[in-house]
Formats: C-alpha cells, sequence, structure tokens
C-alpha cells in the first residue's frame, strides 16, 4: 500500500487485517486513482513457497463530513461501510452514508446480542433441516438433510442467516455456532441411523474461518468419536470460492477430514472463479451445482449445457453431483433425466425445523 502514489506516509495498520488510509487534500483528486491501484494490488496473486495465492479486499470509504467530527467517529464510519461492503458478498468497496448509520445501531445491538447468545451455550441458534432426495431409483427417498442455522434471539426474534452469519464470520463468533451446528447435526443423524435409517447422512456447512482454525480436523475427529455418528454419514461443505484461494492448505485439510471417514462436498459451484481442473485437484466426493443454474433449466441453453457438463465431469472423475434449488416438477424431470441422483430444493421441502422434519421423513 505504502508503494501507491499519494498515501506512502498515510498508511496505518489498526491490527488482523485491517487497515487505514487517509486521504490528504492535496491528493483528494486523486482518489479514484488511489482506489482503483489499492483494487489493483489484490487482483494479482501473491508467490508464496512455490504456490499463487490469492486475497481479496473490502473496502469502507468515508469523506470527512465536517469540523464537528472527530478521528474516532470517521474511524467508525469508515468500518460501519467496511461491513456493509463484506455484507453485500465481500471483496466490494462501499462508500459510507448517513442511512448506514441507523443500521449500525441495530447491528451494534446484533453484535451484543450475538455475543451473549454464543456465551450461553449457543442455546439460542436452532438446526434446521433440508432434505435430500435421491431420483435415481423407481420411487423417490429421502436420503439425509443439509443442516442450516437459524437463531431465534430472546430480545431480536428470529434472525435471518443472511443478516447473522456474516456479521458471526466478522466477529469471529461463526466458530462456537459452526461447532454447535456440527454436533446437534451429528447427535441427530445419529439418532436417525438407530431409528432405522441407516442410509441417511448429514450436510454440514463450514466457513472459511472455521476452516483456517489449526485444530480444525481434531474438532471433527472429536465430534465424531463422542457422537458415534458413522463418519460416511457425515459431510462437510466448503464453498468453492474458499477452495480456489489456498488449494495448497485446503487439499491437505480436506485430505485428512476424508482420511476420518468423513465426505467433502464443494458448494455452490459455478458462482466462483475457479478452473474446472480445480474440481480434479481437490479431494472431493460431491459437486454441489448452485441454485442460479437451476432456476433457468429449460428456459436457458447455458444452464442446461452447464448442469450437463459438470454431471459428466463428475462422473469421469468419480464424484457424485447434487443440485440445489429445484423448485418445479420440469427441473427436477430435466435434471433425473441428466441421470443426476441428488436433489434439494422447495419442490421437496424447505428448510424445515426437527419436529416437521421427522413427522414427514422418520415414518
Amino acid at each position: 500500500l505504502q508503494r501507491i502514489e499519494g498515501i506512502e506516509d498515510t498508511c496505518y495498520r489498526m491490527g488482523g487485517d485491517e487497515f487505514v488510509i487517509i486521504l490528504s487534500p492535496a491528493v483528494y483528486e486523486k482518489r479514484e486513482q488511489i482506489i482503483t491501484n489499492i483494487k489493483d494490488i489484490f487482483l494479482k496473486p501473491w508467490f508464496l513457497r512455490d504456490s499463487d495465492y490469492y486475497c481479496t479486499m473490502s473496502m469502507g470509504i468515508v469523506e470527512f463530513p465536517g469540523e464537528d467530527a472527530n478521528v474516532h467517529d470517521l474511524i467508525k464510519m469508515a468500518d460501519i461501510a467496511m461491513y456493509e461492503a463484506k455484507k453485500g458478498g465481500k471483496n466490494r468497496i462501499t462508500y459510507y452514508e448517513d442511512c448506514f448509520a441507523a443500521s449500525s445501531g441495530k447491528r451494534l445491538d446484533m453484535e451484543k446480542n450475538m455475543r451473549d447468545a454464543t456465551a450461553n451455550s449457543c442455546e439460542e441458534f436452532e438446526v434446521y433441516y433440508q432434505p435430500v432426495i435421491d431420483i435415481s431409483g423407481e420411487k423417490e427417498r429421502c436420503s439425509g438433510v443439509e443442516a442450516l442455522v437459524r437463531w431465534n434471539s430472546g430480545k431480536m426474534g428470529m434472525v435471518g442467516p443472511g443478516e447473522f452469519i456474516p456479521l458471526a464470520e466478522y466477529l469471529g463468533l461463526i466458530n462456537p455456532i459452526g461447532d454447535f451446528v456440527l454436533r446437534k447435526a451429528c447427535e441427530k443423524c445419529k439418532y436417525w441411523n438407530d431409528m432405522g435409517h441407516p442410509e441417511y447422512h448429514v450436510n454440514v456447512n463450514l466457513s472459511v474461518v472455521q476452516l483456517l482454525q489449526n485444530d480444525i480436523v481434531k474438532k471433527v475427529a472429536k465430534v465424531l468419536e463422542e457422537t458415534r455418528i458413522i463418519p460416511q454419514n457425515l459431510t462437510l461443505e466448503v464453498t468453492e470460492s474458499l477452495a480456489i484461494n489456498d488449494m495448497v492448505r485446503m487439499k491437505k485439510i480436506l485430505s485428512e477430514i476424508r482420511n476420518l471417514g468423513v465426505r467433502v462436498a464443494l458448494d455452490d459451484f459455478g458462482t466462483g472463479y475457479s478452473s474446472l481442473n480445480h474440481i480434479r485437484e481437490m479431494p472431493l466426493d460431491v459437486i454441489k451445482i448452485d441454485r442460479c443454474f437451476i432456476e433457468h433449466l429449460g428456459e436457458d441453453d447455458f444452464s442446461n449445457a452447464f448442469v450437463r457438463m459438470v454431471s459428466e465431469l463428475a462422473n469421469a472423475i468419480n464424484v457424485h453431483v447434487c443440485v440445489e434449488g429445484v423448485e418445479t416438477k420440469q427441473q427436477r424431470d430435466i435434471v433425473k433425466q441428466m441421470g443426476i441422483r441428488m436433489i434439494q430444493g422447495f419442490f421437496y421441502g424447505k428448510p424445515m425445523k426437527i419436529e416437521e422434519f421427522e413427522k414427514k421423513y422418520l415414518i
């Protein structure tokens, strides 16, 4: 950053991975070029230990509003804008707006309540289950579920995952929440297996923050041991964007997880920037095709071709395919014609509470 003309002496590390850059009046007119130069840094990989590493960044920008503002207020505004950038999907730039001030109050309340909830054994968090349907046989059957976290806050009511999960990742609280979901999901799957459904498996999402923990493999092994779930009945889902940003490290971690007997799924496939070659490099058992390609099946040639191509490619490398977002009979029929076995979507059921799932599928 200090090599960029105009900000050589006004870059400051605030701690961790957060930096503050001040533009003086002398370079204010060059601000757009400076912002572009900062963005350009993150478009190129860093070459470390014989491998390329990519890093994205989220930027919040605030312009000095008047003489009454102090440094503390400006940094707070920039931080609020940066969080909005992260919430919008990360790797974005967001300018501070006055309307953010109201939402920042809600964010602070949410942060306090989330810290209290995680300190209280995550009792306010609930695990919902969406059925995964096997359509390969003459009769469709539920073969398992994806476990999805919901927050029923005692003070804020139901908080959607799109609101609290980005904040949980930002604060590092996704670790205790993720640990809670993993344990609960494994306990339930073991119960279903013992109740006459030995084939049921459970999919659990692992966030970037969780996977970067040094003891993540030990944590998974401990949950397997304590819940006594059959390891093959647990599938851990990682996102495509995570996998490509540090391929060497991810291959090592995922290989160690698979050595426990646990299956690994690549989630949201098709929405990132990886090459198809990455799915051959990664230790995978399942590829999950993102719902955006299923939405236009039968209407869009590209979607049809993409799903068919991924299915054929997966067969070639002996990896299963699951499609998400199936909402209509037409979509289900097209997917079945392509030889895909596993599907999820509202056509079979939304994420539901445990009682509703067991009433419908545990028979």
